[in-house]
């Protein structure tokens, strides 16, 4: 068993062109003033992390590195959630998600691909010089827009469209590797890998690529209606990421898990903040724990209701709270007694 680090928080929800939140300096002292130990640094926000610069220079990562654990906290993981949305998109979301890359490349989705795809190479080289093991990113999507099969999808169009997929990020997973470096993707509704078969498909895609791993988020779950808690007994070897967020999801006799076209505060399923939503952190934080995943419990914040800075607040004691010391002891060693094979072999009477 091991001991969840902790509590960390994911940067990106805050980012603001205000004080504490426009600088790398801020935001270390505001993270470390709530009782945070790391910190989740979105590698599109220039102003935290230089990217090409991190990738370029080993002294940058250490300038850095010597920045954050001056506030005493450390880097959790570099995300590219944006950049890797970016790695596939399906063209009937290309206007959508081309606020998500330079400006120079929008409606150039070719060329928006293939930069999206060197970005995230550049993480992984920066992960390295951080010391870093564990990246955070999503997979993007070719066949989201087919989820629901009507009209119903064409024979061979869901194998073809994951080996799409794993064609376009077995060179990203291959430099992950050379850099030592596990990708996380976040499993998460309107990526291609948003549950555990889909994962598996893109697993088996990819040859079983040893960097191909999970962000385990439950929130997500609750709102597809999937058992979260046995999703860590089918995948726990590949959890090397945690996203900490509460959800719930209260069906109604006018709408369920899609939602109804509604604003998320008016939706059956809705991300909430720690502590207000029906996740059973307890029973999460159990199974990681049992399951020995070395994982920073990272705290997403995504909520309708209860403002960023209550919820940044209560979020730091409720992942403390929530972490387990692993115990290095067997509760009954006290009965116990050194034993030999005659000893036991008197015992069963042979």
């Amino acid at each position: 068993m091991k001991t969840i680090k902790g509590p960390g928080v994911f940067l990106a929800q805050f980012v603001d062109g205000k004080a504490p939140f426009n600088s790398l300096e801020g935001m270390c002292q505001w993270a470390a003033d709530l009782g945070y130990k790391g910190i989740q640094i979105p590698t599109w926000e220039s102003f935290l992390i230089d990217l090409d610069q991190a990738a370029a220079s080993k002294d940058y990562c250490d300038e850095l590195q010597g920045t954050i654990r001056s506030y005493g906290l450390e880097i959790t993981e570099l995300s590219t959630h944006l950049q890797g949305q970016l790695v596939a998109v399906n063209p009937a979301y290309d206007s959508m998600f081309d606020a998500f890359a330079p400006a120079h490349l929008h409606g150039k989705p070719k060329e928006r691909t293939q930069w999206a795809i060197e970005t995230v190479k550049k993480a992984a080289t920066a992960s390295k010089h951080l010391g870093l093991k564990a990246h955070a990113t999503f997979s993007g999507a070719l066949l989201w827009h087919t989820m629901h099969p009507w009209p119903q999808r064409p024979k061979g169009l869901v194998e073809m469209g994951f080996e799409e997929l794993a064609k376009r990020w077995l060179p990203i997973l291959n430099h992950f590797d050379e850099q030592g470096v596990d990708v996380c993707y976040e499993i998460h509704p309107g990526e291609d890998l948003h549950d555990g078969d889909t994962f598996e498909r893109f697993l088996a895609a990819t040859g079983n690529h040893k960097r191909v791993n999970i962000l385990y988020d439950p929130s997500h779950f609750v709102l597809q209606q999937l058992d979260y808690i046995a999703y860590i007994d089918h995948y726990h070897e590949f959890i090397k990421a945690f996203h900490v967020k509460d959800s719930e999801f209260n069906p109604t006799g006018k709408k369920g898990a899609f939602g109804g076209y509604n604003d998320w505060q008016d939706r059956a399923g809705r991300y909430r903040s720690l502590g207000d939503g029906q996740i059973d952190f307890k029973t999460i934080f159990s199974k990681l724990t049992q399951y020995g995943c070395d994982v920073w419990a990272v705290m997403e914040w995504e909520c309708v209701i209860k403002s960023p800075e209550q919820g940044a607040r209560e979020g730091a004691i409720f992942i403390q709270d929530h972490i387990i010391e692993a115990t290095q002891k067997t509760f009954d060693d006290f009965a116990g007694q050194d034993t030999d094979r005659e000893q036991l072999q008197k015992i069963l009477g042979i």
